[in-house]
């Protein structure tokens, strides 16, 4: 139950009606016995300014940001980390801006990164990546060529084409992920390819959620369950 005393974050984007952060996240805050709330808001890019602004005004303890806002907040922060950010945190009056999104790619270790997508997921992971990133997107070299590259990234919603030809030794993050549960053509083909490293998209919302959540609250994540939580959806 949501009272005077709840703790609010949110998750600012265009749109956000279908995303599973808010269940997540949710699910969450109940496994820590936290008085907290997390709502999507959905925001137009020409009102992020006002969002921010409000985010201050109305208590709020931070936000989570989506497509197509993480290069464009990052610009209104009072602080950011990185140029592209997903999540804001809220403290004496000032809006700080974060990048867990680097959390999906940690411990991956790559010699030649296979990027396709140039929006601000990709952004936000390039610098995360080892060793040299090739980048691809329809606005310039299309189609995606991963021959070589030991580390293939979908950063695009590109979710019924598999964009590239896998082979078993490449490691596959795919962001995209189907509402329904079922996978990806990205990934359906990272199986079928023998790849053993796979990063679906509902394991990547995980992991950049579980630290969000705890540069919010300070609390250990419970990554069980906000895992459960999704895969459930």
């Amino acid at each position: 139950m949501i009272d005077g005393a709840t703790r609010l974050v949110g998750l600012i984007g265009d749109p956000v009606s279908g995303s599973l952060s808010p269940r997540m996240q949710n699910a969450a805050f109940a496994a820590r016995a936290l008085d907290w709330a997390y709502v999507p808001m959905p925001v137009k890019a020409e009102r992020l300014a006002d969002a921010l602004r409000g985010l201050v005004a109305l208590g709020f303890a931070g936000a989570n940001v989506t497509a197509p806002h993480k290069e464009a907040v990052a610009r209104l922060c009072d602080e950011a980390e990185e140029e592209s950010v997903n999540t804001l945190v809220v403290r004496d009056g000032r809006v700080h801006g974060a990048n867990t999104d680097r959390e999906i790619v940690a411990g991956i270790g790559a010699k030649r990164v296979c990027m396709i997508g140039a929006g601000g997921a990709a952004s936000a992971l390039r610098g995360a990546l080892p060793g040299e990133v090739r980048a691809f997107s329809r606005r310039g070299e299309w189609p995606p060529d991963a021959s070589g590259c030991d580390l293939v990234v979908n950063a695009t919603p590109v979710r019924d084409d598999p964009l590239v030809e896998l082979h078993a030794d490449q490691a596959v993050v795919d962001l995209a992920y189907n509402a329904d549960g079922s996978e990806t053509a990205l990934v359906a083909a990272a199986r079928a390819a023998g790849c053993e490293v796979i990063v679906d998209g509902y394991e990547a919302l995980v992991r950049q959620g579980a630290a969000s959540f705890e540069r919010w609250t300070g609390v250990p994540a419970p990554v069980d369950v906000m895992r459960a939580a999704v895969r459930s959806a």
